[in-house]
């Protein structure tokens, strides 16, 4: 069953790195082409500066885009959002537990992406040893984006109702939310 999950997460990783990538005619360079040289082939620049400060990457679009603000937007916005100084304390305490355990995890990561690399660039690779790394990869990847959503769910705790609908209209998300998320339509 871990298998077949973990094949699941690397072949959906692999489809979606597929999509994104331009395609190129034969005879033309591949898009990847000096990647090689980069400090890691699967992880740009920007996404492995991304992992070193625990930045979101995404991972928390679920609960953004459905009224569950997080910690880093809410403290952008404290001023808009007329934050009691118990709120700012409380939302300031939230982002830097967040953004510890996200470097933690996202070190963790890149490690592992490295172990993985490692395995192809020392000529170790083999099927089992390529499906154990990929686990621990995306293994590390979930709890990542666990990590960001948690955060979001402890947010929306923390602010009322009327500051939940003030922060998805200074975000710019409208009033399409549904009743779920604390928006009226």
């Amino acid at each position: 069953m871990k298998i077949a999950v973990a094949t699941l997460l690397f072949l959906s990783l692999t489809m979606q790195a597929s999509a994104e990538a331009p395609s190129h005619a034969p005879g033309e360079h591949s898009p990847y082409a000096g990647r090689q040289r980069q400090e890691l082939g699967a992880l740009t620049d920007a996404q492995l500066d991304d992992l070193r400060v625990g930045r979101g990457m995404s991972f928390a679009l679920p609960a953004e885009l459905n009224g569950y603000p997080g910690p880093s937007h809410v403290l952008e916005l404290a001023e808009g959002l007329e934050l009691t100084p118990a709120q700012r304390r409380r939302t300031e305490a939230l982002f830097a537990e967040m953004q510890a355990e996200a470097v933690r995890l996202g070190e963790r990561l890149i490690d592992s992406e490295r172990a993985l690399e490692a395995l192809f660039a020392d000529g170790r690779a083999e099927p089992q040893s390529v499906m154990r790394a990929t686990t621990e990869a995306a293994r590390l990847r979930g709890e990542l984006r666990a990590t960001h959503l948690t955060y979001h769910l402890e947010m929306k705790q923390v602010l009322t109702a009327a500051q939940v609908a003030r922060y998805s209209h200074l975000r710019g998300y409208g009033r399409d939310h549904d009743s779920r998320s604390g928006f009226t339509k």
